[in-house]
């Protein structure tokens, strides 16, 4: 077997081989690191394939293996033990974040609510700018708009922002 479509084999044996190393590893983000591990050792030993009708046990075999050394690789990991005033100290830590993340949720939802107000143009840039996190220079070649305008249409929208949130506070 000279010429091995491993998308092929991929797409027709990938069911079976998760279920195989989910069976092992019991956790499916390792059991698709496993099927993944599984393909690549399989490309690297492609040319050891005799026999065409054999490859969906090869790869079986493989992944059964793969999995029991992910298993024991992640039995090797050892935790660091705490002592109780490290404990105290991050439970500390996290009260005083959890306020703030509540406050700062408080504020997100006002600022969205803000953001639905504003005119459609103004909403495409911010949504561009403030949640994909694009440049002005990405923004314009999305929207076929000029550069300038862009920056302009973020200008002006975060003004009207300002505006809305100290007029509700």
């Amino acid at each position: 077997m000279n010429k091995i479509d491993f998308s092929a084999l991929y797409s027709l044996h990938y069911k079976r081989l998760f279920h195989i190393s989910f069976s092992i590893t019991r956790d499916s983000y390792l059991a698709e690191d496993v099927v993944q591990e599984t393909f690549i050792k399989a490309m690297k030993k492609a040319e050891t394939i005799q026999d065409n009708q054999k490859v969906g046990a090869w790869l079986a075999v493989i992944a059964g293996r793969t999995a029991l050394d992910f298993v024991r690789k992640e039995k090797r990991k050892t935790a660091i033990p705490m002592d109780q005033e490290m404990i105290e100290c991050l439970g500390k830590k996290t009260m005083q974040n959890v306020e703030q993340e509540v406050q700062s949720g408080f504020m997100a939802e006002e600022i969205n609510s803000a953001i639905r107000q504003l005119t459609r143009d103004y909403q495409d840039v911010l949504f561009l700018k403030l949640d994909q996190g694009l440049k002005e220079q990405e923004i314009a070649s999305i929207l076929n708009l000029k550069p300038s305008t862009v920056k302009t249409r973020i200008f002006r929208a975060r003004k009207q922002l300002k505006m809305m949130v100290q007029m509700s506070a």
